[in-house]
């Protein structure tokens, strides 16, 4: 039980490491630095896993930048393409990282890879639904003769199931204070659900279950 984290100092992924730093024998994690937009993202787990004596790895991966296109790379405004998808979209990029995660597992000895898509994402990012998931794993398996395990702790759960989540692991606070998800970057304006800019597709998920949680947890109190 040796999880290797796919973290991006984001809501999700910061839980994920909680998750495995409670359920798994042995935890480290990996940072891809793609050249994204926001620097913070790396503050973020960089501070994380200090904060909590976890090895950060940290690769760089600088083709996305080359094939461009993005908004999640580019200073360009975030909005949906033609095809029904935003384009803070990188394609390849969860099968580039996952195939990247698994190699360094291979060399650490590590049995799972753990990331944190879940089905909500589903609504704009193709690569975070459970059947890539099952395809990617079963793919790295044969690739690589060895008995890989992704696991996607979140992959059912909406925002305020993960908000609750983190609640229950004890860390809600951590997550409201040291996590980055808004896609502008804004990790100056502070909210009750952390920091951002408010209405980028991001912050409105990560409020919109974090206010459905604290409704739910104050009509159970």
């Amino acid at each position: 039980m040796k999880a290797l984290v796919l973290l991006s100092g984001g809501q999700d992924s910061s839980t994920c490491l909680f998750w495995s730093l409670r359920y798994m024998n042995q935890t480290e994690a990996v940072f891809f630095n793609y050249e994204q937009r926001h620097k913070i993202e790396r503050e973020c787990a960089r501070r994380l896993c200090e904060e909590n004596n976890v090895p950060l790895h940290i690769l760089d991966v600088p083709a996305f930048q080359q094939i461009g296109g993005t908004a999640m790379i580019e200073e360009t405004d975030i909005q949906m393409t033609d095809k029904g998808i935003p384009n803070t979209f990188v394609p390849g990029r969860n099968m580039v990282f996952l195939t990247l995660a698994a190699s360094l597992a291979y060399r650490l000895g590590f049995d799972t890879v753990i990331v944190g898509v879940n089905d909500e994402d589903f609504s704009g990012y193709p690569d975070c639904r459970a059947s890539f998931i099952q395809i990617m794993e079963s793919a790295l398996r044969e690739g690589l003769d060895y008995p890989i395990r992704i696991t996607a702790p979140l992959q059912h759960l909406s925002k305020k199931e993960i908000w609750a989540l983190s609640d229950e692991l004890g860390v809600l606070h951590t997550i409201v204070e040291k996590t980055h998800t808004c896609y502008h970057g804004d990790h100056s304006t502070r909210h009750p659900w952390g920091f951002g800019c408010g209405t980028c597709p991001a912050c409105l998920l990560r409020k919109t279950g974090f206010e459905a949680y604290q409704r739910a947890r104050h009509e159970n109190s």
